[in-house]
């Protein structure tokens, strides 16, 4: 691809790239969340953005509502935080990192910021000092991260 660095670049790759980390974060869940840890059903990975937003009797209470608008949560924060690495990406680039390397970091980040904000949003929360929930939680990120940083990398936004 042409290098480039306009709004429209950089917009396009955080939100192509976010979404892809997006769909790679949820294959995540199903696979270890659901399918190995049994920490919740395969069919409570696309609702549960509500319940940490809003409380699980709101989730509840919404009944199959709460699908739908978990998977636009989700996906929102996903290409909203993709937008974000694709700003903060040529900065990084211009001083030679990788971009894998940026998004172990950036993963961390991620799980620290999205889940001071779940404390803030309400009480009904997972334990955050349990060990797994925070080993998890940031492994789940990365499966997020890696992929929006390959993504936004190919478009190969100019510095």
């Amino acid at each position: 691809m042409k290098p480039r660095r306009t709004a429209h670049a950089v917009i396009a790759a955080g939100m192509s790239g976010g979404l892809v980390g997006g769909v790679c974060i949820w294959v995540y869940e199903a696979l270890v969340w659901s399918g190995v840890q049994h920490l919740l059903p395969l069919s409570g990975i696309a609702r549960n953005a509500v319940g940490l937003a809003f409380g699980n009797r709101t989730r509840d209470a919404l009944g199959w509502i709460s699908y739908p608008l978990g998977t636009l949560i989700h996906f929102s924060f996903a290409a909203t935080w993709g937008v974000i690495f694709a700003l903060i990406w040529p900065w990084f680039r211009r001083r030679g990192w990788e971009a894998t390397l940026l998004a172990l970091p950036f993963a961390v980040v991620l799980w620290v910021a999205m889940h001071v904000a779940v404390l803030l949003a309400g009480h009904e929360h997972p334990d955050y000092l349990d060990p797994t929930v925070i080993i998890g939680g940031i492994v789940s990120h990365l499966f997020y991260a890696v992929p929006l940083a390959l993504m936004v990398k190919r478009y190969e936004i100019t510095p």
